[in-house]
C-alpha cells in the first residue's frame, strides 16, 4: 500500500470506539468536510482537533507561495499533507516532483536535483535536466531534507535566495520558479547545533512548519482507519472483509504504534490476507515491535538503544525536577511535544513521581 493513504479521527465517549467515520478530502481546488463515504485513494479521513489543526494550516499555506517544512516521525503522512498543499494551489495544475534526499548517493544528488551540462563528468553526454527544472512553476518535495549533505545545502540555499542555480558542469545560472515543500523526521535544530545542518538554511525552510502528530497521539484515529484500510485491501485482493472483532480493535487501540500509519496498513494487509471469513483478527504477536528483530546483534542495538533512551528521559526529568510540560519541563529539553514523553515515559515504565520534590509529590498524589 501506498505510504501516504489517509489519516482519521474519531472521537471517542467512554470507553465506545465509534466504527462510523466522516472525512475530510482535498481534490484540486476544495478541501471540505462530507458525510461518511468511500474516500478517495489519496484522501484525507478525519475530524479531530489535532487534524483539523493540520488542515486549517494546509488551507492558509497553500494559497501562497511560502516555503514549508513539515516535520514528524516516519510514517506519519508527511508527503500525504504536501500533495494536499500542493493540489490546493494555484500550482496544481504543474508538476509535483517529490525528491527523497535520503535515497539518493550523495555524489549523485547535486546531479539529480540541478542536472547536468554535457561533458561535465565521464559519461555525460547530453544536457540532463534535474528535478527542479522539471519542476518549474510547480512544487518541489524535498523529502528527507535532514539528509542532504553540507554542499548540497550551499546550492539549495541559493535556490531558496536567489530563485536561480547552476546545472553541474554549468557557468551560467538558471532561473526558476518553483515552490519548495521539505519534510524530516529529524531535529533539524539539533542538526544545526551539532553543525550538520546550516543554520541559514534551516530559517529558509522554516517560513511556515506543520508538524504531523504521531498516531499513538492520536488514538481516536484508529477506528476510523482500520475501517478505511480495510475496506481498500479488501477491494485490493478480492475479499470481502467488513472488519475486524473488538477485542481486535482493543488491541490496536491499545499498541503504541512506533511505525505510525505506515505499521498499521501493513498490520491490516496482513489480517485481511489471512482472514477467513467477513471479520478479520488481529493476533497481538503481530503488535509486538521485538518481532523486527532477527539477530542477537539487533537485540542487543534494540536494548541498547531504549536503555540510552531511558538514560536520556530520566536526565530531563532529573534536570526539570519532574516537570513534564512548561518552558523548564523536561519535554522543552528533549525538545519532543508533551503528549510524546508522557507517552514513552509510560512505555518505558519510568516513574517520573521520583524526580519531584517532597511537595510536588504530595501534590500530584492528593
Amino acid at each position: 500500500m501506498s505510504a501516504s493513504a489517509a489519516f482519521g479521527l474519531a472521537v471517542t465517549r467512554g470507553n465506545q470506539i465509534p466504527r462510523r467515520m466522516e472525512v475530510v478530502r482535498y481534490g484540486p481546488q476544495e478541501l471540505s468536510a462530507a458525510a461518511p463515504a468511500a474516500p478517495r485513494l489519496d484522501g484525507i479521513i478525519g475530524t479531530s482537533r489535532a487534524l483539523t489543526q493540520v488542515l486549517e494550516k494546509v488551507c492558509r499555506v497553500a494559497p501562497t507561495d511560502a516555503t514549508v517544512l513539515i516535520t514528524g516521525e516516519s510514517g506519519t503522512g508527511k508527503e500525504l499533507t504536501a500533495r494536499a498543499i500542493h493540489e490546493r494551489s494555484h500550482r496544481a495544475g504543474r508538476p509535483f516532483i517529490r525528491v527523497n534526499c535520503a535515497a539518493i548517493p550523495q555524489s549523485l544528488i547535486a546531479s539529480e536535483l540541478f542536472g547536468y551540462e554535457r561533458g561535465a563528468f565521464t559519461g555525460a553526454m547530453q544536457r540532463h535536466l534535474g528535478r527542479f527544472e522539471r519542476a518549474d512553476h510547480g512544487t518541489i518535495f524535498l523529502d528527507e531534507i535532514g539528509d542532504i549533505p553540507a554542499e548540497t545545502q550551499v546550492a539549495l540555499l541559493r535556490v531558496l535566495q536567489e530563485r536561480e542555480f547552476e546545472r553541474v558542469g554549468g557557468t551560467h545560472p538558471v532561473p526558476i520558479d518553483v515552490r519548495v515543500l521539505a519534510a524530516t523526521n529529524r531535529d533539524l535544530r539539533a542538526a544545526v547545533a551539532a553543525g550538520t545542518f546550516r543554520a541559514d538554511l534551516y530559517y529558509r525552510l522554516h517560513v511556515f512548519p506543520i508538524h504531523m502528530p504521531a498516531l499513538r497521539e492520536r488514538i481516536g484515529d484508529i477506528a476510523p482507519l482500520v475501517e478505511h484500510l480495510i475496506a481498500r485491501c479488501a477491494a485490493k485482493i478480492g475479499k470481502n472483509v467488513t472488519g475486524v472483532d473488538d477485542a481486535s480493535l482493543d488491541r490496536l487501540v491499545r499498541y503504541d504504534w512506533p511505525g505510525n500509519i505506515r505499521e498499521l496498513q501493513n498490520v491490516v494487509e496482513r489480517a485481511v490476507i489471512l482472514c477467513e471469513d467477513e471479520v478479520a483478527r488481529i493476533e497481538e504477536e503481530w503488535l509486538d515491535s521485538g518481532e523486527t528483530v532477527t539477530s542477537p546483534a539487533a537485540g542487543a542495538l534494540s536494548s541498547s538503544l531504549m536503555s540510552r533512551e531511558i538514560e536520556l528521559i530520566e536526565a530531563a526529568l532529573r534536570k526539570s525536577m519532574g516537570r513534564i510540560a512548561g518552558q523548564n519541563g523536561a519535554a522543552g529539553l528533549l525538545g519532543m511535544p508533551r503528549t510524546t514523553l508522557e507517552s514513552r515515559i509510560k512505555c518505558l515504565q519510568i516513574d517520573k513521581f521520583r524526580f519531584k520534590s517532597s511537595a510536588d509529590c504530595l501534590a500530584a498524589h492528593s
